[in-house]
């Protein structure tokens, strides 16, 4: 299983930006994808989770801010990648953080605040 995100960078506070997590070597219907994020000195935050049948579950307050997506790719070939995505809008200093996707096993995935399998992370920095 490999989890690759992109499109993290520097942003003015107010900008916007999309996050993609290229999931592979997973069939996306016995998985929920997540993001967290994790600022330094500060806890890791889930921020919401999506699966193969399209539920959304946001766990944090940036839920109006934050919209989660995926291509709705449900994998039978291990070697397709599903896509997710994570738009970012009229973002703050206080965002900035690494973000980063993950991958809950389990039909319950997108409930639970741990995960499988993660990928490197992408570091987002929102200028004031």
């Amino acid at each position: 299983v490999q989890l690759v995100e992109s499109g993290g960078g520097l942003v003015p506070a107010g900008g916007s930006l999309r996050l993609s997590c290229a999931a592979s070597g997973l069939h996306f219907d016995d998985y929920g994808i997540n993001w967290f994020r994790q600022a330094p000195g500060k806890e890791r935050e889930k921020i919401s989770c999506i699966n193969s049948d399209s539920e959304i579950f946001y766990t944090t307050p940036e839920k109006g801010r934050f919209i989660i997506s995926s291509d709705g790719a449900k994998n039978s070939d291990r070697g397709k990648n599903t896509v997710v995505y994570l738009q970012m809008t009229n973002m703050k200093p206080e965002d900035t953080a690494v973000y980063f996707c993950a991958a809950t096993y389990g039909i319950d995935a997108c409930t639970v605040q741990y995960f499988n399998f993660r990928g490197q992370g992408t570091q987002v920095t929102v200028s004031s």
